[in-house]
């Protein structure tokens, strides 16, 4: 399984972005797809991940500026982020749980000037 990133970037305080993230490989079922992000000297944290039924859960920093969806059948996930803050500034990781699997991708940078 392997997950391909796409869609970071340099934007300017209260800019927006959408990440994408796409899926290959063999996938029986995508149960939960979605972000996370790193930001330098902290830890790896969720952003926002959604159940293959639709159900979602975001960290209260993404609540009412990001949005994550799907197409669960291109097993691809987004994440919609607007006014974005320069404390947005992170790698961002898509992350697939499948079947008890946990898989990572490679990361996607995000900064965002003041």
């Amino acid at each position: 399984v392997q997950l391909q990133a796409s869609g970071g970037g340099l934007v300017q305080t209260g800019g927006a972005l959408t990440l994408s993230c796409v899926a290959s490989g063999s996938i029986f079922r995508a149960d939960i797809m979605g972000w996370y992000r790193q930001a330098p000297g902290k830890q790896r944290e969720l952003v926002a991940i959604m159940a293959s039924g639709g159900i979602t859960n975001y960290a209260g920093t993404a609540k009412g500026r990001f949005t994550v969806s799907r197409d669960n059948a291109k097993n691809t996930v987004y994440l919609q982020m607007n006014s974005l803050k320069p404390e947005d500034t992170a790698v961002y990781y898509c992350n697939l749980n499948t079947a008890g699997q946990v898989y990572w991708g490679q990361g996607t940078q995000v900064t965002v000037s003041s």
